[in-house]
């Protein structure tokens, strides 16, 4: 196979891995339609470097074959799909190649099992060290480790990467057992525990003395697919949480299952709604960066079963089951309070608390500041504005109900 359509069959199949957050790309190679540098939309991948800047990656595929049986996997042992695989040099060309062309600012790389665990991370890991080592290459590195390959295998990936990620799967052990029998959630988690040591000991050394080696400076992440099983939004954030809390995660990431072809008769028929996808990631930016706890955000689902609700984003939601928490004074209340109010976020606390040491805050202040005035109001006193009954649990339902369509006179 050459290595263009290679190329083509392994960015594809790198897609349902949300571990670096995607979107497509429709540059053109200069040359016209030849060249290896060409793509549409699939193989790069945006995400951000340790210090915050939006990057391109090269996202692909070392191999998808794969000796596993995922029942959610599209690369499964039994999945009847076009297999390809790359030599290490080969993703080392393409990505020295995509780079010279300014299309992307570093690499992506993940793997199907290939003969072992130890097999294939040590062939991924060989990728990054040709790159660092052989071409002294310096963008920015990915790698999707395998939690079954041994601990020194994967600590020599730390070294050569900014970011490393293990994916749990799912979200409860019980439905790895039965979707993915070959994974062990215990192995899963001896080696994100390994994996958080060495980046907190690698810290502390270049704390110590700068010229101390990194290792994964860019932090761990992980991956979750959702609506595979019947876990709730509820479970998911939870278990979310305690991956923060235990493992210093950087990212856990959602990723809306979607039927494959030939699937598993345990799988769902239907793909998850993309909304439940954006409102868990709504839900946990707020658990992450505005001082809720998940319990808090999932408490006003749990007449839905506990799912978020798909109507309204997180955040409104809870203010609207918490009506007895308002109104917030914006010219006194602190930081952390202000953070629950519907429609402002960190950016712009922070200017109305900067406003605030001079003069008092009116609404023509927060209209300044872009704010969206009817999503606050009710929740919000000023010098020169206080909510009346918009506050009471009633009004406020029916104020932020979801419009019902209007009818098409014409179709």
């Amino acid at each position: 196979m050459e290595l263009q359509q290679k190329l083509a069959v392994l960015a594809d199949a790198a897609k349902y891995d949300a571990s670096c957050a995607s979107s497509g790309t429709e540059r053109k190679n200069s040359l016209g339609s030849k060249g290896i540098g060409s793509t549409g939309g699939m193989g790069i991948c945006h995400s951000y470097a340790p210090d915050g800047r939006c990057i391109s990656l090269l996202k692909i595929l070392l191999t998808n074959f794969c000796i596993y049986e995922c029942g959610y996997c599209i690369n499964r042992r039994s999945s009847n799909v076009q297999r390809a695989r790359f030599t290490p040099e080969e993703v080392v060309q393409l990505t020295l190649d995509f780079y010279k062309r300014n299309y992307i600012e570093g690499l992506f790389l993940s793997s199907g099992i290939i003969q072992s665990p130890d097999y294939t991370m040590e062939k991924v890991v060989e990728v990054a060290r040709l790159l660092r080592e052989e071409h002294h290459f310096r963008g920015y590195i990915h790698l999707k480790t395998i939690p079954d390959a041994d601990p020194e295998i994967l600590a020599k990936a730390g070294e050569y990467a900014d970011r490393l990620s293990i994916n749990v799967e799912l979200p409860t052990s019980e439905s790895l057992r039965q979707l993915a029998p070959e994974k062990d959630e215990q192995r899963i988690q001896i080696s994100m525990g390994a994996m958080r040591s060495r980046i907190d000991q690698a810290k502390a050394e270049r704390k110590e003395s700068k010229s101390a080696a990194k290792f994964a400076p860019g932090g761990q992440s992980t991956q979750m697919i959702i609506g595979a099983d019947a876990s709730n939004d509820a479970t998911i954030l939870q278990r979310s949480s305690v991956l923060y809390r235990s493992y210093g995660l950087r990212r856990v990431y959602y990723s809306a299952f979607s039927p494959i072809p030939d699937a598993s008769a345990a799988l769902p028929l239907q793909a998850a709604p993309l909304k439940r996808e954006h409102r868990l990631y709504q839900a946990d930016w707020l658990f992450r960066f505005y001082g809720f706890e998940p319990q808090e955000i999932t408490e006003s689902a749990g007449k839905n079963g506990g799912m978020l609700d798909l109507d309204m984003d997180p955040k409104l939601a809870w203010a609207v089951h918490n009506p007895g928490f308002f109104p917030i004074n914006v010219n006194v209340a602190d930081k952390q309070k202000m953070l629950r109010i519907p429609g402002l976020g960190p950016r712009n606390v922070s200017r109305l608390i900067s406003i605030r040491r001079h003069q008092k805050v009116r609404l023509d202040d927060l209209t300044k500041l872009s704010i969206s005035l009817p999503k606050i109001m009710p929740f919000i006193e000023t010098i020169d504005h206080r909510p009346g009954r918009e506050l009471e649990s009633d009004n406020l339902r029916a104020r932020f109900a979801p419009k019902p369509q209007q009818a098409d006179l014409f179709g």
